[in-house]
């Protein structure tokens, strides 16, 4: 286990075990990992999709795409995981920010902030909470982690929904319809 002085991981020693653990693209198998719980990082993804680590914004787009590939959801916690390590981390809302999307008649695919894509559709759906006055828009990217569909996105799928069969406004993707109204 890789930790500093104060006892605690460090980001340095996570991020080089993920690395060993030979990550070629994409999430890490993680559904697959587990390690024993190490302790906490002082890792904070902020509800705008920013990543902070010690109070200061992790700059490397490289470095956000590597932690986010190690990325699990257990509960209502997050962590990063190797296949040695687990560490905990702060997510205030959702761990990613679904920044576009692609709207075809029959699938709506978004792009997040660390460059996944995903398909709307029965296992990564689109969810809808908040109010009609301030909905907060997310999609399912895997293992239970969401993104939050920033605001930009969420007017363009607007402008594509069309009634439903329940008289409830939103969009098809893969043969499912995601209502965008509560």
């Amino acid at each position: 286990m890789a930790e500093n002085g104060d006892n605690s991981v460090s980001a340095q020693g996570i991020a080089a075990a993920a690395r060993a653990a030979g990550r070629k693209g994409g999430p890490a198998p993680v559904h697959l990992w587990n390690p024993p719980y190490c302790g906490e990082l002082d890792i904070v993804i902020r509800a705008d999709g920013s990543w902070w680590h010690e109070g200061s914004p992790i700059g490397r787009p490289a470095m956000v795409q590597l932690f986010a590939s190690i990325l699990k959801r257990e509960g209502e916690r997050f962590f990063l995981v190797t296949p040695v390590e687990k560490v905990g981390i702060t997510v205030e809302d959702a761990p990613f920010l679904a920044v576009d999307a692609e709207i075809a008649p029959d699938r709506v695919t978004f792009t997040t902030n660390t460059g996944e894509t995903v398909a709307a559709g029965p296992d990564n759906p689109i969810i809808l909470r908040g109010s009609a006055e301030a909905p907060r828009p997310y999609v399912h990217v895997r293992g239970g982690l969401e993104a939050l569909i920033d605001r930009k996105t969420f007017y363009r799928l607007a402008a594509e929904a069309q009634e439903g069969a329940d008289g409830r406004i939103g969009l098809v993707s893969q043969a499912r319809f995601f209502a965008l109204e509560p």
